[in-house]
């Protein structure tokens, strides 16, 4: 099989080199499913880091989210919107939506540092820059404390991988909700204390509809 230049046609062909599928998510013994790559847009992200806002977010149409963050990014950061726009896409093929939220977010402390389930049917992660997502599988979660969970059971997503998540308000058979957090940041070196993290779900997620559209934070 000869693989696309463009990383973002990667999603849904099946291979050998990744987790599942990320179609596989409704699967009913899944709570979580990744799709590995080796050529995410890490040079852009290092460049939106540098020149771009600390919070994009907003809701709409993969064109209209598009349209929205185009002026946000420069040349060298563009194809990181470019990436995470087709991520989109996918998320809407995937999910059946027509419009979903999109948060790209600079992350530089301890934030949702603590085991949690999402509220939410579906969420798409990519961690651009910095540690990915780190998770508990079901069977090795049940009966911890949040806590104190053992460390030798927690599992993280790759840095550029994608990955889609179940959350609390799954309305599918089967599981409902992975246990994750965001990794711990403060106990790094400096330098490594910041991750880019682009969060996409439906259009009201976290009360994305009380939101201004778009949400700017630099």
């Amino acid at each position: 099989m000869t693989v696309p230049v463009c990383p973002t046609r990667l999603r849904l062909v099946p291979d050998t080199t990744h987790e599942g599928a990320l179609a596989d998510i409704f699967e009913p013994d899944r709570v979580i499913t990744v799709r590995r790559r080796c050529d995410a847009p890490q040079g852009a992200a290092t460049s939106f880091l540098q020149e771009g806002p600390r919070l994009l977010l907003g809701y709409g149409t993969a064109d209209t989210l598009q349209a929205m963050f185009h002026d946000f990014f420069t040349p060298n950061s563009l194809p990181l919107l470019e990436d995470a726009i087709a991520l989109v896409r996918d998320y809407c093929e995937i999910s059946g939506l027509s419009q979903a939220r999109m948060r790209l977010e600079q992350i530089r402390g301890d934030s949702c540092r603590r085991f949690h389930v999402d509220n939410v049917g579906l969420r798409m992660l990519c961690t651009y820059v910095g540690p990915g997502t780190e998770w508990v599988p079901p069977v090795l979660a049940l009966g911890q404390n949040r806590e104190d969970i053992n460390a030798e059971t927690i599992r993280r997503i790759r840095t550029g991988d994608v990955a889609i998540l179940k959350g609390s308000a799954w309305s599918g058979v089967g599981l409902k909700g992975v246990l994750h957090r965001s990794p711990p940041l403060s106990g790094r070196p400096e330098d490594e204390r910041i991750r880019l993290l682009l969060t996409i779900d439906e259009p009201a997620a976290c009360g994305m509809a009380g939101e201004c559209n778009p949400t700017v934070r630099r």
